[in-house]
């Protein structure tokens, strides 16, 4: 069975936080919470080198927000945004920590691919 990675945002999901959201990256970007969400899309949909980046990868992919995650996963007690790599047992592959370190796509993009498994 292939492992997925699961990308975790720092956002809750729904219409009113998602326009909260987008007024906040434009508003105040330097104090938005997310910064993978930050990278990896503009104001309102995901960048087009994100998108050409994750169909390279070849892996199965999930993507969920804070809610989302906590939901189904009440166990895992990482900060967020983070990414996680596997199926029934997930293993942390990014920490919020390095997220927040990258500071363009090229950054995220060479991370994950350090990270992932060969």
């Amino acid at each position: 069975m292939t492992q997925k990675i699961i990308f975790v945002y720092n956002a809750d999901s729904g219409l009113f936080n998602t326009v909260s959201d987008i007024a906040h990256k434009i508003f105040s970007p330097s104090t938005y919470e997310c910064q993978l969400c930050a990278i990896t899309h503009s104001a309102f949909s995901m960048r087009e080198e994100w998108k050409m980046f994750l169909q390279s990868i070849h892996h199965q992919m999930e993507f969920l927000h804070r809610d989302e995650w906590q939901k189904q996963h009440p166990d895992q007690a990482d900060e967020l945004p983070a990414v996680y790599y596997g199926n029934d047992t997930l293993s942390l592959l990014i920490s919020r920590r390095e997220i927040n370190q990258c500071k363009t796509i090229d950054e995220l993009k060479q991370l994950i691919k350090e990270r992932l498994p060969a």
